[in-house]
């Protein structure tokens, strides 16, 4: 009989979150442990495997092939633990969550995080709120959601937690000529209403840099947004995690166009301590967010 490698699921998650966070030294913190004894599990994970997993990049760390092959592995392994635990654990939860969204999120990884935390807990029901950030914001004050996911941060609401920072683009379509091919014309711009995150930031960006614009088209939700990029109306200002296969991200350089800065992704709950379905949900969002988006720290090669 074939002896088998059993991975320890430990220092996977310790390998995991190292990549998560983007250093082995916020791993560390996050997980409670010493470098030295993160370094240990890393050493102890290349030895089960048999092939070096990091390689020197810079002055940080980076993925080897095995590297990122088994990044991928590690990440189902620890999701089908978790969820075996949850369920057993949690098999006697029950009541209602009500969750908010931003149309960002709710296009693209709710399924995924409604079928995990249903199969975990069956006897929990979830009601989803799609909307922008301003009316989920006072939804989550006055009690009507028991938590939001919002861009931006209110300094006024209370039981808020910053979740991360994000990077935001200029998006028009492939064939967009640059604000010089709008000759004297202000630059149109394709964007929500006041008040906005993305729309402010842009245009603080745009006055900053003395460039005309005027506001083309709006619309209550993100796809008539991508849709009037997509007939070439303007450009808007978004993350690009949902954004449509046949927009791009523009260069601020090539087209005439300052640059942008990070928008800010928080959490409200309308209570500080929240009920355990509702702490549950939170946690598979947030971990779901990591797993799907591309955070700023995560461009940059890994921290020794």
């Amino acid at each position: 009989m074939v002896s088998r490698t059993n991975l320890d699921m430990d220092v996977l998650r310790t390998f995991v979150t190292g990549f998560e966070l983007g250093s082995f030294a916020r791993a560390a913190d996050r997980l409670g442990r010493s470098q030295s004894a993160v370094s240990t599990q890393l050493r102890k994970l290349e030895e089960q495997v048999g092939l070096p997993l990091v390689q020197k990049s810079g002055r940080g760390l980076a993925l080897t092939t095995a590297g990122e092959g088994l990044l991928g592995y590690a990440k189902r392994l620890l999701e089908l633990n978790d969820e075996a635990v949850d369920t057993i654990r949690g098999s006697d939860l029950e009541g209602w969550v009500r969750l908010g969204l931003p149309q960002d999120f709710a296009d693209t990884f709710l399924p995924a995080v409604l079928g995990r935390f249903s199969r975990a807990h069956p006897k929990v029901r979830v009601e989803v709120q799609v909307d922008r950030s301003v009316p989920l914001v006072e939804k989550t004050r006055k009690g009507e959601l028991d938590m939001a996911l919002v861009w931006g941060e209110s300094g006024t609401t209370p039981h808020a937690e910053r979740i991360g920072e994000f990077s935001i683009s200029w998006i028009g379509r492939p064939d967009w000529n640059g604000k010089i091919s709008a000759g004297s014309e202000p630059l149109p711009l394709v964007a929500f209403d006041p008040p906005c995150s993305f729309r402010a930031a842009g245009i603080a960006a745009l006055d900053a840099h003395g460039i005309p614009w005027r506001q083309v088209f709006t619309s209550p939700s993100l796809s008539g947004l991508w849709a009037a990029a997509e007939a070439g109306l303007g450009i808007t200002v978004r993350t690009t995690n949902c954004m449509p296969a046949n927009l791009i991200a523009l260069d601020p350089a090539a087209n005439g166009l300052p640059a942008l800065p990070l928008v800010t992704l928080s959490l409200y709950r309308a209570e500080a301590e929240s009920r355990s379905a509702v702490k549950r949900l939170t946690d598979i969002v947030l971990h779901t967010i990591k797993e799907e988006t591309t955070q700023p720290y995560a461009e940059s090669p890994l921290a020794d």
